[in-house]
């Protein structure tokens, strides 16, 4: 698939315009996100996500459009699992719900800055290298155990090294102040408890990353869908976060799913030379995967799935 620098110019001119309308203009002062605007705003993305898909489909065929599509399915089933984190450190460090968008949104910025790095790097490894697929198997498929094993998420951002280090090095009130990460306190600037935040969770997401990226090098070797699905699923994480925080209980099959869906990807890698698993039937698989995961969940009876929901 040979694309043309003007279009990468052209995504990411989108991107940033998107970013800076939601910054500047719907998120200029500081407020709580209702459920509604959370709701709509999530499917807007959805939308976007979506018709970009349709728009490939259009100018470069079925299976490309295939591969766009069953790379957003990972990362958006995978960014459901963010958000159980996300909760878990605004708890941590107390972040007042009308703070917790814009640390979200330079979340989501840093993200897509560390995720293009990665996709280039894995991109020119796999040109350069082909047996580092096998690694890329090899790493999904020893993550899909370890979450199939994992009781839960457990997140202590007092031992995050690069939390640690950020405290030793730079001063930091206890208190926050409105939206801003850095307050002149006398004669010096002080970091605020949001910067903190934040680099939690840009640290966390390299962790994810870790996982997402090689999981849909599994599904396409086009960088572009590559970057280009993950860019889409990602910038309706903060709304997805604002919708589904309060339901995080619910989901209690879908670490079940995921950890489904990076064994079947990375077997998938592993296979390569073997069988070349059909895109269409990727797609299918991740598809449904998730969709069982999400049905039973929600059709679990509620005195199983609060007991279910503690015990994970």
């Amino acid at each position: 698939m040979d694309v043309p620098l003007y279009l990468w110019v052209a995504v990411a001119g989108g991107i940033a315009l998107a970013l800076a309308l939601d910054l500047f203009v719907l998120h200029r002062d500081a407020r709580e996100v209702s459920m509604r605007e959370a709701a709509l705003t999530s499917a807007a993305w959805i939308a976007v996500g979506v018709a970009f898909g349709i728009g490939v489909w259009w100018f470069a065929g079925a299976d490309r459009a295939g591969e766009y599509f069953a790379g957003y399915l990972i990362e958006k089933s995978l960014s459901v699992d963010n958000v159980f984190v996300f909760a878990l450190l605004f708890s941590y460090f107390a972040v007042p719900a009308k703070y917790q968008h814009r640390v979200l949104f330079w979340g989501v910025v840093g993200a897509l800055i560390l995720r293009a790095g990665f996709i280039a790097a894995g991109a020119a490894l796999l040109e350069q290298f082909h047996w580092v697929i096998y690694v890329f198997g090899g790493l999904l498929l020893v993550t899909g155990i370890k979450m199939l094993r994992s009781s839960g998420h457990s997140v202590d951002p007092g031992r995050n090294p690069v939390l640690r280090l950020l405290r030793r090095r730079v001063a930091m009130t206890d208190e926050y102040h409105g939206q801003r990460f850095f307050v002149r306190q006398g004669v010096r600037w002080v970091a605020t408890p949001m910067l903190a935040v934040l680099v939690a969770i840009e640290t966390t997401d390299v962790v994810f990353a870790v996982d997402s990226i090689p999981a849909i090098f599994a599904v396409t070797d086009e960088p572009f869908l590559v970057f280009t699905s993950n860019a889409f699923a990602i910038l309706g994480l903060r709304a997805l976060y604002f919708l589904l925080a309060g339901m995080m209980g619910r989901f209690v099959y879908l670490k079940t799913g995921l950890a489904a869906i990076l064994l079947f990807v990375g077997a998938k890698m592993l296979l390569t030379e073997v069988w070349k698993v059909p895109i269409a039937l990727s797609l299918l698989v991740i598809a449904s995967i998730l969709a069982v995961a999400v049905v039973a969940s929600l059709r679990q009876p509620e005195p199983e799935r609060e007991r279910d929901g503690a015990s994970r």
